[in-house]
C-alpha cells in the first residue's frame, strides 16, 4: 500500500511525535504531512499512518497510539510512546533505508531502542521525571527538542505547525547520528576482535585507527588490557579504558607526572622524544610517531603495575 498521510496531533509537539515523524518521513517522503485532531482525519483510512493521536494502537490499520486504555506496553511492562511504537513497527526499514548490513539489523534496532527510545517512552508517559538527568535535565534530548515549540507569546497563526516544520531535520539529524554511531560499532567489532587476537597477553591493544572499541573489548573479555594505541592524523594517540559507558573511570590512568603537560614539559616528565600533549585528566596523550607512544604505553603500564603491586 502506498502511504499518502502521516498524521499527528496539531499544537504544542513533544520528542515523541517529532522523532516518529522524523523517522516516517525519511522512509515516506512524497507523504503530506497532516497535523490534526479532526477525528475524521484520525481515523484509520487508506494510504494513511496515524501516531500520537487517535487513541488506538493497532498496526494492521496503521494507527499508533498511546494515550488510550490500556496503554500499550513492552514486555517488561515499560509503556510505549508514539516514537516506541513507530520504532517497533519501522525501525528495521529505517535501518535498511541506511543501508545498515543486514546481519547488523537486529542489534542496532534493539541497542537503539534500549538506549534512545526508551527513554524517549517512559519521560513521555511520566513514567520517570526528568530530576533524573540532575542538573543535565534541561539538556536531555527531549527538553532541548521542547525548547523549539513557540513561546507562549509568538503564538501566532500557524505558528506551532511551522515551528514542526523547522523542527524535523534537527530531530532526523538526532536520529542519523546516533544510528551511525551504532552502526560504527558494529563494523569496529571485528576490527577490535582481531586485534585483540593479536596483542594476546599483552597489555596494550593497536588499532589501526581511531575507532569505538570499549565493546568489543568487554565483549572479548580481554580484562588484561589496560591501553589502547593508534595512529591519529599525522601523529599517535594512547587512551584509557573506561570501565562502562557510564563512567569517565578507567582500567588505568596515565602517569599523574604527565597530566597536563605539552611538548618540551612532556618529553622532560617522561624521558620520551616526541611525546607532545597528555591530558589533564589522564585518559589521553599524544605522541609524533609510533615508537613514542609505544614507549609512553611501556611506561604507563609500568607504573600501573607498580602502583597495584605496592597497594
Amino acid at each position: 500500500m502506498t502511504i499518502t498521510h502521516l498524521v499527528t496531533h496539531s499544537g504544542g509537539f513533544h520528542a515523541d511525535e517529532l522523532l516518529s515523524s522524523a523517522v516516517l518521513m525519511t522512509l515516506f517522503p512524497q507523504a503530506k504531512v497532516v497535523r490534526t485532531r479532526d477525528d475524521r482525519i484520525t481515523t484509520p483510512g487508506a494510504g494513511k499512518i496515524i501516531y500520537d493521536v487517535g487513541r488506538a494502537y493497532d498496526a494492521q490499520a496503521g494507527i499508533f497510539d498511546h494515550h488510550q486504555r490500556p496503554a500499550p506496553l513492552r514486555e517488561n511492562g515499560q509503556p510505549y510512546s508514539s516514537f516506541g511504537l513507530i520504532w517497533r513497527h519501522f525501525g528495521r526499514d529505517y535501518l535498511r533505508h541506511h543501508q545498515v548490513p543486514e546481519q547488523d539489523i537486529d542489534e542496532i534496532h534493539r541497542s537503539f531502542d534500549e538506549s534512545f527510545v526508551v527513554p524517549i517512552d517512559l519521560l513521555d508517559n511520566g513514567a520517570i521525571s526528568p530530576s533524573v538527568a540532575g542538573p543535565l535535565s534541561d539538556l536531555t534530548l527531549p527538553a532541548l527538542l521542547e525548547t523549539l515549540k513557540p513561546v507562549y507569546d509568538e503564538r501566532g497563526e500557524n505558528a506551532d505547525d511551522a515551528a514542526f516544520r523547522a523542527a524535523i531535520p534537527i530531530a532526523r539529524a538526532f536520529v542519523e547520528s546516533a544510528i551511525r554511531g551504532r552502526a560504527a560499532k558494529c563494523r569496529a567489532m571485528s576490527v577490535v576482535l582481531e586485534a585483540i587476537k593479536a596483542a594476546g597477553d599483552g597489555p596494550v591493544l593497536e588499532l589501526p585507527m581511531g575507532m569505538p572499541y570499549r565493546e568489543a573489548i568487554a565483549r572479548a573479555g580481554a580484562d588484561h588490557l589496560l591501553f589502547v594505541v593508534h595512529p591519529r592524523d599525522q601523529d599517535w594517540a594512547i587512551n584509557g579504558i573506561r570501565l562502562n559507558e557510564g563512567t569517565f573511570e578507567q582500567r588505568a590512568d596515565l602517569p599523574a607526572s604527565w597530566a597536563g603537560l605539552t611538548d618540551d614539559a612532556l618529553e622532560v616528565a617522561s624521558g620520551v622524544k616526541g611525546a607532545r600533549f597528555c591530558h589533564n585528566a589522564r585518559f589521553l596523550a599524544v605522541a609524533s610517531t609510533r615508537e613514542a607512544i609505544m614507549q609512553m604505553a611501556d611506561l604507563a603500564v609500568k607504573e600501573c603495575r607498580s602502583a597495584l603491586a605496592g597497594a
